[in-house]
């Protein structure tokens, strides 16, 4: 059956060794140890070989964190955001969000760095990834930079590569700070808005709606179910009477309680029918639908055809 994978470190490097022919161990910073989690740096030439000959790479996640820059024109898709790059784009990935990056030019170039929270933890700033804007759901995953920005973004993850392979005693807290850069860099390039968020009790409701919301997703097996369905669902979950929660959202995001979930089940239905091989019935019931009729007349009301209509299209 097919699922959306989750892709682990060993996956990941697997992968690489068999396009390359190398051993895993080759691959590994020589000194890296569980201690201090896990980060390596990677040439884009390295790992996109096996891409240039097809239409995309698989659609899945990652149980790891990723910054990377891409030189050239290619598509990341997160979720239902579709987001089409001309020239150089700043991409983070991380572990809550699956996506799929889709090159189309067979002259692309780029660089990027793995690592996981483990990782990024023992930095003396204490910082937590979960916590940051560019991370939070909703944010912005991808960016596209000027040449200048692009040079900025290469120069920090070149030192990154040179320093990996030094000698250094304090290599790893250098750069734990590098990849604090780049997550700053991000940061810089968000809307103010999504840097600087009200703190009001509103804003603080809708953002706990929000994050209730996106932890339910992805859906990843057939055997997953939501726990969350209705808007009375979330308003018991976050202790507030069904119509105060209405009314916050409508005031800050212009939508009903309903409307948002209703938008998020569409994202992830129209992922599940196009990217696993799960009948109707099984997605249907996955994303809280009882009757697969119910779930059908839900997907025809907000997109005009039925999911298998759907999943049958280009």
């Amino acid at each position: 059956m097919k699922n959306i994978k989750i892709i682990s470190l060993q996956d990941f490097y697997k992968n690489i060794a068999e396009r390359k022919e190398k051993d895993i161990n080759s691959l590994l910073p020589s000194d890296i140890n569980k201690e201090i989690g896990h980060f390596n740096v990677f040439d884009l030439a390295e790992t996109i070989e096996n891409w240039k000959h097809k239409a995309v790479m698989p659609y899945n996640k990652r149980a790891f964190y990723k910054i990377g820059l891409i030189k050239g024109r290619s598509t990341a898709e997160y979720a239902d955001k579709v987001i089409r790059v001309e020239t150089n784009a700043l991409l983070f990935g991380t572990p809550r969000l699956p996506y799929r990056w889709i090159p189309q030019d067979p002259q692309l170039t780029g660089i990027y760095c793995v690592f996981t929270d483990e990782f990024l933890i023992r930095s003396k700033s204490g910082i937590a990834l979960d916590q940051l804007p560019i991370y939070q759901p909703g944010g912005y995953p991808v960016f596209q930079v000027t040449d200048d920005e692009a040079n900025e973004i290469e120069n920090i993850l070149r030192k990154m590569q040179k320093e990996l392979t030094s000698d250094y005693a304090y290599k790893y807290d250098l750069l734990r700070n590098y990849v604090v850069e780049l997550i700053h860099y991000g940061q810089k390039l968000q809307p103010a808005t999504a840097l600087y968020p009200s703190h009001n009790a509103a804003a603080r409701a809708t953002a706990l709606f929000i994050e209730l919301l996106e932890r339910q997703f992805p859906i990843e097996s057939p055997q997953q179910k939501l726990k969350l369905r209705t808007a009375k669902d979330y308003a018991d979950r976050l202790a507030v009477h069904v119509n105060h929660l209405n009314k916050v959202l409508k005031e800050n995001t212009g939508k009903t309680t309903t409307e948002l979930i209703s938008s998020r089940l569409m994202q992830e239905a129209k992922i599940l029918l196009k990217e696993t091989d799960w009948n109707i019935s099984e997605i249907a019931w996955s994303l809280g639908f009882e009757e697969i009729a119910h779930f059908s007349n839900f997907f025809k009301k907000y997109s005009s055809v039925t999911p298998l209509g759907f999943r049958s299209s280009d």
